[in-house]
């Protein structure tokens, strides 16, 4: 890897660890690119989930005042997420990298329609007011699981989708159910990467760019996101999501 390519790395690192602190969907702005400097998608896949778990973490500790007086909820939502994850790193292991390249255009056109539609779902949710389980019951802990199976095998705007089913079974603040979602997307890439650790092909040089930057995009990225325009990121988003589609399609 040149260093032209080292810092392209990272800074799509840094962009993508802001993005998932605040909103998610920064696999979307590196994934593409690892499969743009040729990466097989599995092994960019699992270098790219590994790569971006510092930044998670980061955006995780950004909230850490919204995340106060949560610690049963953390706990129960928590447990779920672990098996989760590790049923999703398990099928991307089993299923063979051809059936990989055929699901994931799939799974990033639904991660699409969910970024470009998040408005209108923060809309329908905000106007929401009858009671709700404290903690979502049943059908969010269900949600939670498949969820988390899916940042397991893929993991590209899971957050979009803890949001908007947290939103959706809990009576909770919009920046309270973010610092959860932090917490459980980073644990979700925290599961899947140790299992890939031990039995998995992954290339540790794009993992250290990647966190590297994550980390600094996790940390101050969120305040810079606030400033940004949802429109303008939303497109950027549909943008480097149609071309890590296009990427896929023509290898």
């Amino acid at each position: 890897m040149t260093p032209l390519e080292c810092g392209i790395v990272a800074a799509a690192g840094l962009v993508a660890g802001g993005m998932n602190s605040v909103v998610g969907s920064g696999t979307l702005v590196s994934f593409p690119v690892l499969l743009a400097m040729g990466y097989p998608p599995v092994v960019a896949n699992v270098s790219n989930g590994l790569g971006l778990v510092p930044g998670s973490v980061g955006g995780a500790i950004g909230y850490r005042r919204e995340l106060k007086g949560q610690g049963r909820r953390l706990l129960r939502f928590g447990i779920v997420t672990v098996f989760g994850a590790v049923t999703g790193a398990l099928l991307l292991l089993v299923l063979s990298p051809e059936a990989f390249e055929r699901v994931v255009p799939i799974l990033i056109v639904m991660a699409l329609v969910l970024v470009v539609l998040q408005p209108l779902i923060s809309r329908k949710l905000a106007e929401r007011n009858q009671d709700r389980h404290p903690h979502g019951g049943v059908p969010l802990l269900v949600g939670i699981f498949c969820t988390a199976v899916y940042g397991g095998y893929f993991g590209a705007s899971q957050g979009v989708i803890l949001l908007a089913l947290m939103g959706i079974f809990m009576d909770e603040g919009l920046q309270r159910l973010n610092g959860i979602k932090n917490v459980f997307t980073a644990l979700a890439n925290l599961v899947s990467g140790l299992m890939f650790v031990f039995i998995a092909d992954i290339d540790w040089l794009v993992v250290g760019l990647l966190a590297a930057g994550s980390i600094i995009g996790g940390l101050f990225g969120g305040r810079l996101g606030r400033r940004l325009r949802p429109a303008w990121l939303r497109a950027a988003i549909v943008v480097v999501g149609i071309v890590a589609i296009v990427q896929l399609i023509v290898r």
